[in-house]
């Protein structure tokens, strides 16, 4: 990803936030659905983008694979759903999602009164998504901050203007975003949200280990970003890297781990498919509590 580049939903890391909402929104059509997203469709349509995200298009288009993907952002959807649940149930009124992209957490989760829910994003995108849930009478369900910055500058200020309290506890997300960040911009985020983070602080992060983040060049995956014009090697930073939950642990915060694909097992998910078009990266899901 280039050092300054910006993008809309339908240009540059911006596609992708479209594709997983297009997963979220067939996710949400299952009868055995485990995450629920009423909104992501309406997100998709609204993009115009010509790309086969809904429905049979995109089995058509994409085949098996899709329904792996499916399975996949909705075991990541609703992993993450019940982290923010069990921060709310614990006391805790203050969330931040960072590069939230297309999520609409703060529209369709039960949020406690007096939540707060802090995005953080490009404008272009944060603008589409606000527009376009305006335009279909979504209303948030939480007190709702959208932050409009790219995270490679100095989002901390702008959260901090835009309301954000650092003497209160919160649920901090980092979904699909740091394989995207160059090294040294992963390592800020970290010790940012930490800085910011009063005891009794929580966070949640799609985390990869092992080799950079690649596809198999015969995959799916390879054949869809193709399709898409995106260039994997372009989008994902290569850059060595202290791994993110050994930084957590350095700065003090108690960690848990658990590998994606058993966590698709336990809700009785098949994302075979999707891994297996990973080279070599392992993904798995990190929480962890700031004592205090």
């Amino acid at each position: 990803m280039a050092e300054n580049e910006q993008w809309d939903i339908v240009s540059g890391v911006g596609v992708t936030a479209l594709g997983v909402a297009g997963a979220r929104a067939g996710e949400n059509r299952r009868p055995d659905r485990i995450a629920h997203d009423p909104y992501a469709e309406a997100l998709v349509t609204a993009a115009n983008s010509g790309l086969p995200l809904l429905g049979d298009e995109a089995v058509d288009a994409i085949g098996s694979f899709w329904h792996s993907a499916v399975s996949y952002m909705g075991v990541r959807t609703r992993f993450f759903d019940d982290f923010f649940e069990r921060a709310a149930a614990d006391g805790i009124r203050q969330a931040v999602i960072l590069a939230s992209g297309l999520d609409t957490r703060a529209f369709r989760l039960s949020w406690p009164d007096g939540s707060r829910v802090f995005e953080i994003d490009q404008p272009l995108i944060l603008n589409f998504k606000d527009r376009t849930l305006q335009d279909i009478g979504a209303t948030p369900t939480s007190e709702h901050h959208p932050i409009p910055i790219d995270l490679r500058e100095d989002w901390a200020t702008a959260l901090t203007e835009g309301g954000f309290d650092a003497t209160l506890p919160t649920a901090w997300l980092a979904e699909g975003l740091l394989l995207y960040l160059p090294a040294d911009a992963e390592h800020t985020l970290l010790r940012t949200a930490h800085e910011f983070s009063a005891p009794g602080s929580r966070i949640a992060i799609e985390n990869y280990s092992g080799p950079k983040p690649s596809i198999t060049s015969s995959s799916p995956m390879q054949e869809v970003a193709d399709s898409w014009g995106i260039d994997v090697d372009e989008l994902f930073s290569g850059e060595t890297r202290p791994e993110a939950g050994a930084t957590l642990t350095a700065l003090g915060w108690e960690l848990q781990r658990v590998p994606a694909p058993e966590l698709a097992r336990r809700f009785g998910r098949d994302v075979e498919e999707y891994f297996a078009t990973l080279d070599g990266t392992r993904t798995e899901f990190l929480t962890a509590a700031l004592p205090g």
